[in-house]
């Protein structure tokens, strides 16, 4: 071997990436593959939430289901925090921590649940595929940051289409489900951006893992006053809704989550997230049995597109 094929020679860089519940490291193609790996998990995880709320309320109350979910998720939460020896957040940290625990761990979870008493998974997965444009807008307002038009035409475009999808599934007026998922979405995004701006200053996971503990003494108090005043019964469907939806989606997804956003970086992760509307219609029908009309993956797709050019556009 020449000096000369010595020097050319492509060489493999080792990479670390420092992430909030570890760190990865390898070579920067194999770190990468591995981020966008743990991203996609999170994506199938969370899709995976209105089928699993639909399978508890089989024999759970909304409310019962909502607070048992919240109990079981933060004491995993703080489990994990104290084996860890996590410090405590600092004291500035605390009300944007409430923000999200209002909207994240209480307000999403309860005003979903209550939406699919009524209404199909796949009719609420379309509604609230709307989350992404609405936490753009609610971080561009709380930033101060001033989008390009094209942010607000593709944002408006999007909520447009939902708004008509809703009223035309809904015989020409909105229902009270539908009443609940788009006040879920205000709650949610306002959680989500809060969120953001915290996982700025402490790793995300402990952003919604100390959410989830200030959120327990509510969530105890909700679940004993509940269980006395609506149906429990643990069916299999039932147990296995609760306990996917505590640990699999509310704590174990957004683990690897996180893990795959620090690798490979915000944009791309948000890229893999806009399939999780279309993977909660597909498990509407396998998992559920729904018949899906024409208009509900139409409606997706074309929310998947106005998410697509508001990320562009942002830049």
């Amino acid at each position: 071997m020449t000096a000369q094929d010595s020097a050319t020679r492509p060489s493999r860089i080792a990479v670390t990436t420092t992430t909030p519940t570890g760190t990865i490291t390898g070579t920067g193609n194999s770190s990468r593959r591995s981020g966008t790996v743990m991203a996609a998990l999170g994506v199938t995880a969370f899709s995976l939430t209105f089928p699993s709320t639909a399978w508890g309320l089989e024999g759970i109350g909304p409310w019962s289901f909502v607070a048992l979910r919240a109990v079981l998720s933060a004491v995993i939460a703080g489990g994990a925090l104290l084996a860890l020896r996590v410090p405590l957040p600092a004291r500035r940290h605390w009300a944007g921590l409430a923000v999200v625990g209002a909207g994240v761990v209480i307000g999403f979870p309860l005003l979903t649940t209550l939406a699919l008493q009524t209404s199909t998974t796949a009719h609420a997965a379309v509604v609230v595929g709307l989350l992404p444009l609405t936490t753009a807008v609610f971080s561009a307002l709380r930033t101060g940051a001033r989008p390009s038009r094209m942010f607000w035409v593709a944002a408006l475009a999007g909520a447009a289409a939902v708004i008509a999808f809703t009223v035309q599934q809904s015989g020409g007026a909105l229902s009270s489900a539908d009443l609940y998922l788009f006040g879920s979405l205000l709650i949610c995004a306002a959680g989500y951006t809060e969120g953001g701006r915290l996982a700025r200053e402490m790793p995300g996971w402990q952003v919604i893992g100390w959410a989830l503990v200030l959120c327990l003494p509510l969530a105890a108090i909700g679940a004993t006053l509940a269980l006395q005043h609506e149906a429990f019964q643990l069916t299999g469907h039932s147990t296995a809704g609760l306990l996917y939806s505590a640990i699999g989606s509310q704590f174990l997804g957004l683990v690897v989550w996180y893990r795959g956003m620090a690798a490979i970086g915000v944009p791309k992760a948000s890229q893999l997230q806009l399939a999780q509307p279309l993977l909660t219609l597909v498990w509407s029908v396998f998992l559920l049995g729904e018949h899906l009309t024409p208009a509900a993956p139409l409606t997706a797709a074309a929310v998947l597109v106005c998410i697509a050019v508001t990320q562009r556009a942002r830049g």
